[in-house]
């Protein structure tokens, strides 16, 4: 009964996000503003995390293919299929899930037990709206810039980073970066990435909107949007990948 009366209220929420902004022009002021903070922010993070991570699957692959049938240029092709098909989309946006869900539902969570949503609300402004959807569109319009850019880093990483340790050479892993490559699979994660974005934003938001009482309650928020985000994303991953690769 419990899961029913919170998916009863976000869907209501949700119904009041997506009302008509009040003015264009401060909608998109919004949107940028949120973009920058949001994603252009979380840039930093990504971009270390993809490079040794892609590091660390190149170096892997390498010690596990130890089998002389199995071809060098395989750990170029491991890399390149590990970074797009589930670690860019789905590592990168639990971590993000972290990072930007926290910061979402602390300011929201904050800005409620100080009474501005209150404030907003005795103006005459959709509150929900003016406040969450920026947000979820800023989130969905530059989380695939990240995840494309954490994929093509990883791979550079693992290109840099295996063949400075020995693990590969320079021409097998070129061959296996290019070996059958299916740009499904890049759109496959890029329909992934837009759904985990609107999971991190809608679900953060729900928490900090139904915060009520002082700093402890806003810290608690923070944390059940983390973990809450994380869990829904896991779940559509499974449903996504079954309906789009299965």
């Amino acid at each position: 009964m419990n899961i029913l009366y919170h998916l009863g209220s976000y869907y209501l929420l949700m119904a009041r996000v997506f009302s008509r902004p009040e003015k264009g022009w401060v909608f998109r002021r919004q949107v940028f503003s949120e973009i920058d903070k949001l994603g252009i922010g979380s840039l930093g993070i990504v971009a270390i995390i993809s490079v040794f991570m892609g590091a660390v699957i190149t170096i892997q692959a390498a010690f596990g293919f130890e089998s002389p049938w199995v071809p060098v240029y395989a750990v170029g092709v491991t890399t390149r299929d590990s970074m797009i098909l589930e670690f860019s989309p789905a590592i990168v946006s639990l971590i993000l899930a972290g990072k930007v869900g926290s910061n979402i539902a602390s300011e929201i969570g904050t800005m409620k037990v100080s009474e501005q949503v209150d404030a907003l609300e005795i103006m005459g402004v959709n509150s929900a709206s003016f406040l969450i959807l920026p947000k979820i569109v800023a989130l969905v319009f530059i989380n695939p810039f990240l995840i494309v850019i954490s994929m093509f880093l990883g791979i550079l990483g693992g290109y840099f980073l295996g063949v400075a340790m020995g693990v590969v050479t320079p021409q097998e892993y070129m061959y296996g970066i290019q070996y059958e490559f299916r740009p499904y699979n890049v759109m496959y994660a890029l329909v992934k990435t837009c759904v985990f974005a609107f999971i991190i934003a809608s679900v953060a938001s729900y928490h900090g909107y139904r915060t009520n009482g002082g700093a402890l309650e806003v810290g608690q928020s923070s944390t059940k949007a983390v973990v809450y985000s994380s869990i829904v994303i896991l779940i559509f991953n499974l449903i996504i990948t079954q309906i789009l690769l299965a």
